[in-house]
């Protein structure tokens, strides 16, 4: 089948993975990634896989909302047509940082930036398909709908990753309520061997001896993303091929639509 198929985070592990397996399938590949190198390398192994087929390219930096704002416009002036997004861009941030945008990067680049671009392509997405990619981590933090901000002094990387992996669960979920045209859903992809993260983050995720490989990782999310929607669950979460129910905190439909309003404010749509 011939999809229009959107992947943020494409230039390396995961993202870049099913990019590779969607251009084989024949799919249009959107390949989204933050590094001019890694971007150029990443179009190249997408183009070969799908037989010499130029896919979209555009780089895009999360931490900078106004730059998600342009790849929204570019995908809009592009596609008149988006069967998939995959919201897969993200990682841990190893100390506080503030965004240009005043917002703490870890719950930026992984939630408030996909919820930006996810709402700003969401009538070209109609009939379509989000994916999510989360993580069982979510059970260690949620997120605060109050204060996107944070505290430097009270920072700790694995409670805010997780208050993010929590947040697009409950997006994916509180979507699927609001947009009915859409199937929406978040997955754990299982603990990768990628280049994700930074420091010693970084190295945990490079050489830990029980990590999966961004192939498979890469295959479950084109699974989530072409499986016929009446056999998946409008909304769920699943680990492996199986719907899961998440942690009680990113279960929570008030704390869905307390964090959807948020978002909403926080990013201006």
């Amino acid at each position: 089948m011939d999809r229009t198929v959107v992947i943020t985070g494409a230039s390396s592990g995961v993202g870049l993975a099913a990019a590779v397996r969607f251009a084989a399938q024949g799919d249009q590949v959107v390949v989204v990634g933050r590094t001019t190198e890694r971007l150029d390398a990443a179009v190249a192994r997408v183009r070969a896989a799908g037989g010499g087929r130029e896919p979209g390219r555009f780089q895009a930096d999360f931490e900078r909302l106004a730059q998600v704002r342009d790849l929204a416009a570019y995908l809009l002036d592009t596609y008149p047509v988006i069967d998939v997004l995959a919201n897969n861009a993200g990682g841990m941030v190893g100390g506080y940082r503030r965004t240009v945008d005043g917002y703490e990067a870890t719950i930026q680049g992984n939630h408030l930036a996909p919820f930006l671009l996810t709402t700003l392509l969401r009538e070209r997405l109609t009939g379509g398909r989000v994916v999510n990619t989360a993580s069982r981590v979510h059970t260690q933090g949620r997120p605060d709908p109050d204060d996107f901000t944070g505290d430097p002094e009270k920072f700790r990387w694995g409670r805010a990753y997780g208050a993010a992996k929590s947040a697009n669960i409950l997006f994916a979920a509180e979507a699927a309520r609001r947009w009915p045209d859409i199937t929406s859903v978040s997955f754990h992809p299982g603990v990768v061997r990628t280049n994700f993260g930074e420091g010693a983050v970084r190295l945990v995720y490079r050489f830990a001896p029980f990590l999966t490989t961004p192939e498979k990782a890469g295959a479950l999310l084109v699974w989530l993303a072409t499986t016929p929607a009446a056999e998946l669950t409008d909304g769920g979460y699943y680990v492996g091929h199986k719907l899961t129910r998440p942690a009680a905190h990113a279960g929570d439909r008030e704390a869905a639509t307390a964090l959807w309003d948020a978002s909403a404010a926080a990013v201006g749509v």
